[in-house]
């Protein structure tokens, strides 16, 4: 999520030892792009829920 460009995720990833081309960068910066969370979603990326068979009296599902 830090890269701007496709050329940016290609360097990124070759630094960190994998090797992806500049078409698959360039269709992973699409589906990025195309991202985003509903509320409860976004709740539960935050920390603010549990998984749905979760006992645990702390948790914050309904």
């Amino acid at each position: 999520m830090q890269c701007k460009t496709a050329d940016e995720l290609t360097a990124l990833a070759k630094g960190s030892g994998f090797d992806i081309t500049k078409e698959e960068a360039e269709a992973y910066m699409a589906e990025l792009a195309d991202v985003e969370l509903d509320e409860e979603q976004l709740k539960k990326a935050a920390g603010g829920g549990c998984y749905p068979d979760c006992k645990n009296d702390y948790c914050f599902e309904n």
